[in-house]
């Protein structure tokens, strides 16, 4: 599978988010979820976004690899 463009940095474009590093390293300082919470219920989401990580996770498709390293970073 090729992922070289479905980077952490793309994602976060992806979901219309700044992507550089500060913006992106303070968004997840900012996220964090509870141990039991999935990545798709969080409330910060808006509806396009946790429709897009949802169907990302349920598909497995090439995006998943990424909104799952998200996941770990967001749970930490």
């Amino acid at each position: 599978m090729d992922t070289s463009l479905h980077s952490l940095e793309n994602l976060f474009l992806q979901l219309g988010l700044d992507n550089d590093t500060a913006a992106m390293d303070e968004f997840i300082k900012q996220h964090k979820l509870e141990a039991d919470q999935p990545i798709e219920q969080a409330e910060f989401w808006t509806a396009s976004q946790r429709g897009f990580i949802q169907e990302c996770l349920s598909e497995d498709s090439d995006w998943a690899e990424v909104v799952d390293q998200l996941n770990v970073l967001l749970h930490e």
